[in-house]
């Protein structure tokens, strides 16, 4: 740019300087959670500690047979450190693959350099689009205005002008600027926030939320459930070591081992997933909520199409005028800030080497900029629509350019007026051109949008470009729903309004950043989850206020540094893929979460039931051991990275609650009576007692768990049949059978115990559908 040329920066012997006093803008920017807090996040939770003290408990008061589930814990744990090491690595790496560079001033040439290793008093360039990494103090400006909405929410432009403060973390909407660092790294007044913008975050989900819900009625339960369980055991066996481990074992039935683990895992390979794809995960849980997304906007340049506008050509309108020389003495005016759609348009026509007066920038609020040339009057280039309205005689020029955006193509109106033109005024013009410019859809679109459609996602287009424009790219990128479409700058303020508007129309063109945002919030208002993808500074507003925030790699630092996903390569193919991923983690999350709530409500009912009767607890930490092994364990990994595109819904809490409720009670009864039973026939042991409970609760947990595993005439109906065989195999074995103290029983009492297990199997089935819960 013109202006920073004046400037000759730092030289290399002060940079050096300044990074030995430390004065640079490194910041701890962590995209993952260090190796440290990985280990404690996996190993230093309320149940692990829980259950290392019953582990402790079992060692002291029994043998190493009871204490096998102290080895899946172990296990667990590695499995989820290893899963978010590896999950570390793809997002580490995507994180500096994704980050943007800043352009400064060094021994008088311009010099792009990592964000991190601008030092203090670096002379840097600010040009559209680009985030403000440090605070400074402007030295020269040319229209410069600026977004500070993610400091001060204020969505409003902020004109700066020489000797302003700007601050980091605010963004460049229009214009361009020099300024001077004068605060780095962590002294910076938003030093913090793009580091929150792309690190690592577990941030509360309907999931996580309804998780740790169960989690805390599980802990308020284990203290009283401990002291019943104390109090009848010493009562019936009169010893204090008994006692204690029938706490131990009843403990151990009601935690939910694996349950928040599980999850970590299931997002740490999602993680993996979308990082093989190329796709940057900001924040861990957008990809739930991708599972819940049912409206999906898009703007239109840079998403549905694809690759930079091109220049076709400029229609003269008045041949009076040096309209081609105005073209190229605006165009290479602007292309000197970098701007890439007029540098396009310039490389075609030579400088005329006209002289500017004054310029203003161009902005997503006003739509056009322009120019005042010392004897060739003021020049302005901007959306047809908008200019139109102070055009003397267009009528005709507003016919062309119709027709024209009716076409698919994307029009700019070049015009004319002897008088000074500002950003707050423009004089009356004269139509001089239309320039013509090419854009092409991008060849994936027709599939995407009719994956999206398929599965029942509405779909908009909210584009700043012209109606006719957009409707005729979105009829090209064969958009399901067109109809006709609406010029933003007469939408109603009235949010209940445009929430209806927004229902009933699909195509959508004059919008302005606030509309965008607001057109957000209508959807979200009539209860929709939405996800926009955009890539521009003017999309920047309605990322953030969307559920899920999507731009791409080639999207501007702004857009990218507020969105939750990055599509690295800009592959607009990759997203079926993203929302197919956040589906699966979500429904398969569900399942698993409904086999590991069954097994604490019936450990729970089995505490009080045999309190009631006064009986012994009927189960050892090795026997829930085995249950868990064929039950919930292994099926539940295998269920939890299964495919799975079901779309999700809310009422994660509700749906698990009516399910498990009532699977653990009638499990819980049903041991009780195939044990009554038993004793009402024949005089058994309390080992024979215990083998029987064993067997009902893994008959009846592979009947809930084909129950969630459903359709089991796929793959899924194979694993329950595999973990009921593995089971009788190590019911059978002499060496299985005496490690996790089973006895043999006669083939009457089995009998009967069959006969217990299927009435509580068609039990449980009226029950299920009785509560709206049978799947």
């Amino acid at each position: 740019m013109s202006e920073s040329a004046s400037f000759t920066g730092l030289t290399e012997a002060e940079v050096t300087a300044h990074i030995e006093r430390g004065e640079t803008n490194h910041i701890e920017k962590r995209s993952s959670r260090t190796v440290k807090e990985i280990l404690v996040a996996n190993i230093c939770t309320r149940f692990n500690a829980i259950l290392g003290v019953l582990l402790v408990i079992v060692l002291f008061l029994s043998s190493f047979h009871d204490a096998v589930f102290g080895i899946v814990l172990v296990l667990n744990a590695a499995i989820g450190i290893v899963q978010e090491l590896r999950a570390k690595q793809t997002l580490d790496k995507l994180s500096i693959l994704n980050a943007s560079d800043v352009t400064v001033m060094r021994d008088s040439k311009q010099k792009s350099v990592p964000t991190a290793h601008v030092v203090k008093d670096d002379i840097v360039v600010l040009r559209e689009g680009e985030q403000i990494v440090t605070d400074g103090e402007v030295l020269t400006v040319s229209g410069l205005e600026v977004d500070e909405s993610l400091l001060t929410g204020e969505a409003k432009a902020v004109t700066k002008k020489a000797g302003d403060l700007l601050l980091s973390g605010s963004f460049v909407l229009a214009g361009e600027g020099v300024y001077r660092a004068t605060q780095v790294g962590e002294q910076s007044y938003a030093a913090n926030l793009a580091r929150e913008a792309r690190k690592f975050s577990v941030t509360h989900s309907e999931l996580q939320t309804s998780i740790q819900t169960i989690l805390r009625y599980v802990s308020w339960l284990l203290v009283p459930a401990a002291a019943l369980l104390f109090l009848t055991e010493k009562d019936s066996s009169d010893s204090v070591r008994s006692a204690l481990f029938a706490v131990v074992s009843g403990l151990v039935g009601m935690i939910p081992q694996g349950l928040v683990l599980l999850t970590s895992v299931a997002f740490a390979v999602s993680v993996i997933r979308l990082g093989k794809r190329h796709v940057l995960v900001q924040e861990l849980p957008a990809v739930e909520s991708l599972a819940r997304v049912d409206v999906v906007c898009f703007d239109k340049t840079g998403t549905l199409t694809e690759g930079p506008l091109g220049f076709d050509r400029i229609e003269i309108l008045s041949s009076a005028l040096p309209v081609e020389e105005a073209l190229s003495a605006l165009t290479h005016m602007f292309a000197a800030t970098g701007d890439h759609l007029n540098k396009v348009i310039a490389d075609t026509l030579p400088d005329p080497g006209w002289q500017e007066v004054s310029r203003v920038p161009f902005s997503s609020e006003r739509r056009f900029s322009g120019a005042m040339f010392e004897g060739h009057g003021s020049w302005i280039m901007g959306a047809p629509d908008v200019l139109f309205e102070k055009v003397v005689q267009g009528a005709s020029a507003q016919a062309a350019s119709a027709e024209l955006a009716r076409g698919g193509a994307r029009v700019l109106l070049l015009a004319y007026s002897k008088e000074e033109m500002t950003s707050e005024n423009v004089p009356s013009l004269t139509a001089a051109g239309l320039v013509v410019l090419r854009e092409q859809v991008r060849s994936d679109a027709p599939e995407v949008l009719k994956f999206f459609a398929a599965q029942g996602v509405a779909l908009k287009i909210i584009s700043g470009d012209n109606p006719l424009t957009v409707a005729a790219i979105a009829t090209q990128a064969c958009f399901p729903s067109v109809g006709e479409p609406v010029d933003a700058r007469i939408l109603p303020d009235d949010p209940q309004i445009l929430a209806k508007l927004m229902e009933e129309r699909f195509v959508f063109g004059r919008v302005s950043p606030q509309q965008k945002k607001a057109m957000i919030q209508a959807l979200q208002a009539r209860g929709h989850v939405v996800a926009m993808l955009g890539d521009g500074v003017n999309d920047v507003l309605a990322i953030k206020q969307a559920d899920v925030g999507i731009t791409v790699g080639s999207g501007t630092s702004a857009a990218k540094a507020v969105s939750q996903l990055v599509l690295v390569d800009g592959k607009f193919s990759t997203l079926p893929y993203v929302v197919a991923e956040g589906r699966r983690v979500l429904s398969n999350m569900e399942r698993v979460a409904n086999l590991f709530v069954t097994k604490t409500v019936y450990a729970t009912f089995l505490i009080v039931l045999l309190a009631l009767l006064e009986w012994p607890f009927l189960l050892l930490p090795r026997h829930f051991t085995l249950i868990d092994i064929f039950t919930i364990g292994v099926p539940a990994f295998f269920l939890a990275l299964a495919p799975n595109t079901q779309r999700y819904e809310t009422g994660f809490l509700s749906r698990l609650m009516r399910f498990s409720v009532p699977a653990g009670a009638v499990m819980a009864i049903a041991v009780v009576v195939s044990v009554l039973w038993a004793k009402g026939d024949a005089v058994i042991t309390l080992s024979h007692m215990q083998t029987l409970a064993t067997l009902v609760l893994t008959a009846l947990g592979l009947y809930v768990l084909a129950a969630v595993a459903t359709p089991i005439w796929t793959w899924r109906g194979g694993l329950v049949a595999a973990m009921g065989g593995l089971f009788i195999v190590a019911a059978s074995l002499p060496v299985t059978r005496s490690f996790f103290a089973l006895q043999l029983i006669s083939v009457p009492v089995l009998l009967q115990t069959g006969v217990v297990v299927i009435a509580a199997a068609i039990v449980l089935r009226y029950v299920w559908l009785f509560v709206g819960r049978y799947t």
